[in-house]
């Protein structure tokens, strides 16, 4: 009987063992395949004209989102598992959200798919070193990735396999173990926002170098929660859509052309959920981002602590306090500018602040990003004649030592 099992156990055994040499076959065909890129040189924007995201504003639209949460999936294998989608609906709703989108990883929720404002959202990444994205109206779950480590060239690879099924491609959280670098962002290209804002990280560092570099790229701003009755992790963070009409389509067209800001919501400690709701209905109202010729107006609904104007490389160019109202004149050499807003709270400590999307400058008749990463395919085609032979022979000498250990058994 023991013989029996351990036969059985030996079995399995190698079973799994076999199972996991396939796994890693097919990974490092993956990273063979990987298209080579040219990426154009990161180029500051410049022009004599200047693009106002907000340009369509009507104050009395703002509508505010999240999308990005984790509920129940995968039979509870990933984290959310306590989270149904009834309980996040309804936590959601009472602080005012709407359009809480539910983002799993890997999987696109249905709940709510009759409504009008339902938008298919999920997480994309396996991989191990959290380089996400959240693919907002997406058609279909991409099951790729490139699981262990991610070159320039991979990262640009998996951007531009998202984009095909995905209306609106963010890079979540690319702070959060460095999945995406300074370096990176300067030559990342085919990707129209950035999760700049969640509950536990801040990456504005990576979104003024992309700035910087030429990337029109809008700010996302999520909980990332995964825990519905932790009230350290709802309602953190937000995203505000000006929107006169509460429609998916409506939705993702003004998150895609930049008239919507992100909100760090003020918490204080031993907040409860009932706190929350209560402070959700005081957060104050963006009224203008106003461009006259060359100077750009700000205004508030209530007295800001300082409202700083910032632009290339993040440099702050112009802070003023005490107001609801602000205004900077953009100088030929501001490549972009973008407005941060710190409220007071009841002690009249920083509270609530809202990043506002930039203003830059562009040529032509409409402000198109041409920094786009392009495949080179004979540098391309040259790695994968060069490397697919490679893989054949990983692949022959294990199965020989495979075959050999076999005989000598």
């Amino acid at each position: 009987m023991a013989v029996k099992a351990s036969s059985i156990f030996k079995s399995i055994l190698r079973g799994f063992l076999g199972l996991l040499v396939f796994i890693l076959a097919v990974e490092l065909l993956l990273y063979f395949l990987a298209p080579v890129y040219d990426f154009p040189k990161p180029s500051p924007f410049s022009g004599q004209k200047i693009f106002n995201p907000y340009k369509d504003m009507d104050s009395t639209n703002w509508i505010k989102g999240n999308f990005h949460f984790h509920t129940r999936a995968w039979s509870g294998l990933t984290s959310g598992r306590q989270n149904s989608n009834e309980a996040f609906w309804k936590t959601y709703r009472s602080l005012g959200y709407d359009v809480p989108c539910i983002s799993n990883y890997q999987s696109i929720s249905t709940f709510n798919k009759d409504s009008s404002f339902y938008i298919p959202v999920y997480e994309h990444g396996f991989g191990i070193r959290k380089k996400h994205q959240l693919c907002i109206g997406a058609k279909q779950v991409l099951w790729m990735d490139y699981s262990f480590i991610q070159n320039l060239n991979q990262k640009q690879a998996m951007i531009d396999r998202l984009r095909e099924t995905t209306k609106v491609l963010a890079l979540a959280h690319p702070d959060w173990e460095n999945g995406y670098t300074l370096g990176d962002m300067q030559w990342l290209s085919n990707y129209d926002l950035l999760e700049v804002l969640d509950a536990n990280w801040r990456s504005i560092p990576q979104w003024d170098a992309a700035l910087s570099s030429g990337h029109p790229v809008f700010i996302l701003a999520d909980d990332d929660a995964h825990d519905i009755n932790d009230p350290y992790e709802i309602g953190r963070c937000c995203t505000f859509i000006n929107t006169p009409v509460n429609r998916s389509e409506d939705i993702m067209s003004a998150l895609k052309s930049g008239n919507a800001f992100g909100a760090e919501i003020n918490m204080h400690d031993k907040e409860t959920f009932a706190d929350k709701a209560v402070n959700a209905r005081k957060v104050p109202r963006l009224n203008q981002v106003r461009l006259d010729a060359d100077t750009l107006r700000i205004a508030v609904s209530r007295k800001a602590l300082k409202i700083e104007f910032i632009g290339q490389d993040g440099a702050v160019k112009k802070t003023m306090t005490d107001t609801s109202v602000a205004w900077y004149k953009i100088l030929p050499e501001d490549t972009y500018i973008r407005p941060f807003i710190i409220f007071p709270d009841e002690n009249n400590n920083p509270g609530t602040k809202f990043y506002l999307n930039p203003v830059y400058r562009y040529d032509g008749d409409v402000p198109t990003n041409a920094l786009r990463a392009e495949i080179n395919y004979p540098r391309t085609w040259i790695l994968r004649i060069m490397s697919i032979p490679a893989l054949f022979i990983i692949l022959i000498f294990l199965a020989f030592r495979r075959y050999k250990k076999n005989n000598l058994n």
